[in-house]
């Protein structure tokens, strides 16, 4: 995948990160709906990582094109 792509997929994620913290509310989240939607955030950002800085090598592989 080349940087343009991984760059859009990347800002992808972040903009999916935003839209469910912006259903979180303020303070510790206490239900499990809350704490999912915490995880989900979690879980968006690292792959927002993944695709913009791509540390471990696993989007540029060549065997994945």
């Amino acid at each position: 995948m080349n940087r343009r792509k991984r760059t859009v997929v990347g800002v992808i994620w972040i903009v999916v990160a935003a839209l469910m913290a912006l259903t979180l509310g303020v303070g510790t989240p206490s239900t499990t709906g809350a704490i999912a939607r915490l995880f989900v955030v979690a879980l968006a950002l690292f792959l927002a990582v993944v695709y913009l800085f791509d540390p471990w090598n696993v989007i540029s592989e060549k065997s994945l094109q």
